[in-house]
């Protein structure tokens, strides 16, 4: 048989095949079709056939054109709808920028997303009066500006309020933030996103937590979808990818991310030298994400269903979207002359003009394709769904910002741009209003608004909108705490198992036990958890499938479906997302869980700061506990592992409690009151402490005539004398004041001084930062009211001199700069200590030498201290350096 026989034969074979499959489609349905491809996939493979796996399927949208529902809405008056919104969300932006050059704000984003809000808005997105059904919504933050320009069509924003966007210190009432952020508008938006990478990771453990609460009982389920509107430049970020699989593991067919594929990010395009729509599809299907291309809209149905040949289909995988972006520029004419460059293609569009062939767009921008997406994807189950839309970046916007580079930084359009917008929105404004750049509002009683308020009454009312409502719980006592007062009699532990047996004992409170949720990233044994695994369990959405390998064992591992513990892996970006949906969801489901998530200090606040900024921003409440705290308690472990930095690292967050215990009757005391004031009393903070892993017998609260309610005090605000010296009459006196780790330290310091005539009183500093605070509120108080008496800080009452005679020295495991910030509020200098530098494989007692932190370290700083105050000679303190075996000429840690 020759070659062209052979080619006849194979055409003939291919047909028969073809027609067959035809037969199944139409006889037996699709997923039969499906099921017959299967198993001849499995058949080829196992026989040897080199069938290649394809990640990718065609670049033709997803959803074909017969298969879309009917679209349900008034497709003309929602067209008019989006019309006013596109015109006043742009107005906003530019009256802000000519009344303040450089204000900012973005006009590109909402261009391209409008659509696909709309569609939602209408249609999709429930709002709390669905109740358990209701939706969570990460919108994506550079479109705000269209968000607030709906609101002001729903009357909930007036024009004043739309002329102070961005501008939220003006006198006369409150403004519009630049972005999504509860913080600043805690009745409106619930999460802050912008395009950072952080809205993705967030939206995949909120929809996780969903199940989690659903699965234990703590909300009724529900078919409540986590929306996230994404940026496909916000794809780069490694949060935007990094818990993708993981999302699909779960199979969190509760959530939806619309991945907003207008091709552009900030300075140009995303893939111009390839198709990043189609990255996108690889990596998500890859990953188990159900995926939903939305590339052409209805315009091109007809030129496909013409196409007998596939010719269009393939030219479009010949794109790149550098090109695509070309057309979205140029329009018909560059269309016509590049992108139909064959006779074959230029057949297809005989007898189109350049005004038809601008009529082909993006899907994107098309409602009926949208609804189609939107619907299929909250329809589906098993897992979660992509929706990929493509765009174009400043549609709508003129030969200025459509589709350019620039479009991103685009604030402001001229008078001929701003009327042939009108012109194509086609809205009854005269040229004058065009000028004056005024808003148009249809009226309370329009069609429009009257439409727009009851599609989103059907849906549960307007959005966004953060409502907080939840049962205050009731907590233990003081008397629930009162062993760990009393001390650990002869037994050593460390703070970090203190921490362990406060947990392990709130899990079993009848009242709030339940609400409990202990998170850590796969470090439950490194913290002493494993106790609790058998308790309360591991949540896994599957339960356990298998029988452990330590079945049977009082500490085996157990995994279920309504487990209490989130055992995240080792991802501490992931951990900390579920900490944020744990810590806000008595915002979100009225449901007061409280969050402790246990982490390596060190891995941290470094790791997860840009998160933790993120849980400020929306109120979460709760409890991030850094253990194995310390620069020198981590014996071994190095560089990267010893931790003296992550307080620096958690005091600039405004609303984050730092606290940095030495005892655990000090840890129940910051834990019980932060209860109290997060779940009771209500206030938006939270609370990261650190907690140690050196063994230590616990001491008791001290018992010398104070109340424990003064000591419980000094605990809170950030400082208290634990021990005071016997020796009153001394001539020579000091302060030693000393956090977590180095508390030893100073106590054996006492010991050494008195050899000195030293008598030393030593403080437990709790937090520098809550004594930093209040000392910055006095001394702005006493700067604005320079007339009246003069209050006095906290950190000055204490160790005033009537108070604390002689010098003072501090002593923490974390670095200088955090005690240092006290100096300039006392009447006094306070001579610091801490492990600024590197960290060491060593054991803790080279480390704190090492540090110069230690005992010897401390006797000398405080002679020092000595001297300079006119105490004591020079020579005293060199014969005690001498004695002391100090090297006076090695270098600085700091510089090692």
């Amino acid at each position: 048989m020759n070659a062209q026989d052979r080619q006849q034969l194979n055409e003939v074979e291919k047909k028969e095949w073809l027609d067959s499959l035809a037969y199944v489609f139409a006889d037996a349905g699709d997923n039969r079709a499906a099921e017959l491809l299967e198993e001849l996939d499995h058949y080829a493979y196992f026989h040897g056939a080199p069938i290649t796996f394809k990640q990718n399927t065609p670049y033709i949208n997803t959803i074909d054109a017969d298969q879309q529902p009917e679209y349900p809405g008034d497709a003309e008056l929602e067209r008019k709808i989006r019309n006013i919104i596109r015109w006043n969300a742009v107005v906003m932006v530019i009256k802000a920028n000519k009344k303040s050059d450089g204000i900012g704000g973005h006009l590109s984003t909402y261009a391209s997303a409008a659509e696909l809000l709309e569609v939602g808005f209408n249609h999709f997105f429930r709002g709390h009066g669905a109740g358990q059904d209701r939706d969570l919504i990460f919108y994506q933050g550079h479109a705000s500006p269209g968000v607030y320009a709906r609101s002001f069509l729903e009357g909930r924003f007036d024009e004043a309020r739309m002329n102070r966007f961005r501008r939220e210190l003006q006198p006369d009432g409150a403004g519009l933030s630049s972005y999504p952020h509860p913080w600043l508008m805690p009745d409106y938006w619930e999460f802050p996103t912008v395009s950072m990478g952080l809205g993705p990771i967030q939206a995949i453990y909120q929809a996780r937590f969903i199940k989690y609460l659903e699965n234990r009982e703590l909300k009724p389920k529900g078919d409540a979808k986590v929306w996230a509107f994404l940026g496909d430049g916000e794809m780069d970020e490694p949060q935007s990818i990094g818990a993708i699989r993981f999302a699909a593991y779960e199979n969190l067919d509760n959530l939806i991310f619309v991945l907003n594929a207008n091709l552009q990010r900030l300075d140009g395009p995303v893939r111009a030298n390839s198709k990043v729509i189609q990255e996108f599809e690889a990596l998500f299907r890859g990953a188990g994400w159900n995926v939903i291309k939305v590339i052409w809209d209805s315009k091109w149905d007809e030129l496909l269903s013409r196409d007998y040949n596939g010719l269009i289909v393939k030219r479009f995988e010949l794109l790149v979207d550098g090109e695509s972006q070309r057309y979205a520029a140029f329009g018909g004419k560059e269309l016509r002359e590049k992108f139909f460059n064959t006779p074959e293609l230029q057949a297809l569009i005989e007898g189109w003009s350049d005004a038809e062939l601008e009529l082909l767009n993006r899907g994107g921008h098309d409602i009926n394709k949208i609804y189609a997406a939107y619907a299929s994807a909250t329809a589906h189950k098993g897992s979660p769904t992509i929706i990929i839309p493509r765009t174009i970046k400043g549609y709508g916007l003129g030969e200025s910002a459509q589709a350019r580079n620039v479009a991103h930084q685009v604030k402001k359009l001229d008078f001929h741009t701003l009327k042939d917008l009108r012109d194509l929105l086609d809205l009854p404004l005269t040229d004058e209003q065009v000028e004056h750049m005024e808003y148009y509002h249809p009226g309370p009683d329009s069609p429009e608004v009257k439409y727009a308020l009851e599609r989103r009454a059907a849906l549960g009312g307007t959005i966004p909108a953060r409502k907080v409502d939840y049962p205050h719980p009731t907590i233990p006592n003081g008397e629930f705490y009162e062993e760990f007062a009393k001390g650990s009699g002869d037994r050593a532990v460390s703070t970090t198992m203190a921490a362990v047996q406060i947990i392990s004992k709130l899990l079993r409170d009848k009242e709030i036990g339940k609400f409990v949720v202990p998170i850590v990233p796969d470090e439950a044994r490194t913290f002493g958890m494993d106790a609790l695994v058998p308790r309360i369990g591991i949540y896994s959405p599957r339960g356990q499938t298998y029988t452990p390998v330590d079945s049977g064992s009082l500490m085996a591992y157990k995994e279920s479906v309504n487990g209490q513990m989130l055992e995240e892996g080792i991802t501490e970006d992931g951990a900390m997302a579920s900490w944020i949906a744990a810590g806000t969801a008595y915002a979100h489901h009225g449901v007061p869980t409280i969050p402790f998530f246990v982490l390596y200090s060190m891995f941290g606040m470094q790791r997860v700061g840009d998160l933790v900024w993120a849980a400020a921003d929306q109120r979460a409440r709760g409890f991030i506990l850094g253990a194995t705290a310390g620069r020198t308690t981590l014996a071994g472990e190095g560089l990267q592992h010893q931790d003296g930095n992550s307080h620096l690292q958690a005091y600039v967050v405004p609303n984050l409690k730092t606290y940095d215990p030495a005892f655990a009757y000090e840890l129940a005391v910051i834990i019980e009151s932060g209860i109290q004031r997060m779940y009771v009393d209500g206030i938006d903070e939270f609370y990261y402490v650190t907690i140690d892993n050196e063994n230590e017998v616990q001491p008791s609260m001290p018992d010398d005539g104070r109340s424990h309610e003064e000591i419980r005090e000094g605990i809170v605000r950030g400082m208290y004398r634990y021990q005071k010296s016997g020796n009153a009459k001394a001539k020579l006196r000091a302060q030693i004041l000393a956090s977590g780790p180095a508390m030893g330290a100073a106590m054996e310091a006492v010991q050494k001084l008195e050899a000195y005539g030293v008598a030393a009183d030593v403080w437990s500093v709790t937090s520098y930062k809550e004594l930093h605070q209040d000392a910055l509120l006095t001394q702005r108080h006493n700067m604005l009211h320079p007339t009246d008496e003069p209050r006095v800080a906290y950190v000055a009452q204490q160790l005033s001199r009537d108070n604390a005679p002689g010098v003072l020295i501090s002593v923490s495991d974390y670095m200088k700069l955090g005690a240092d910030g006290l100096n300039g509020h006392l009447d006094r200098k306070l001579w610091t200590l801490g492990t600024d530098g590197f960290g060491r494989s060593e054991a803790r007692e080279e480390l704190r030498d090492f540090f110069e932190v230690d005992t010897k370290h401390v006797v000398l700083a405080t002679l020092y201290a000595l001297q300079r105050d006119g105490k004591i000679k020079g020579d005293v303190v060199a014969a005690a350096i001498a004695d002391l075996g100090i090297d006076p000429e090695r270098d600085a840690p700091v510089l090692r």
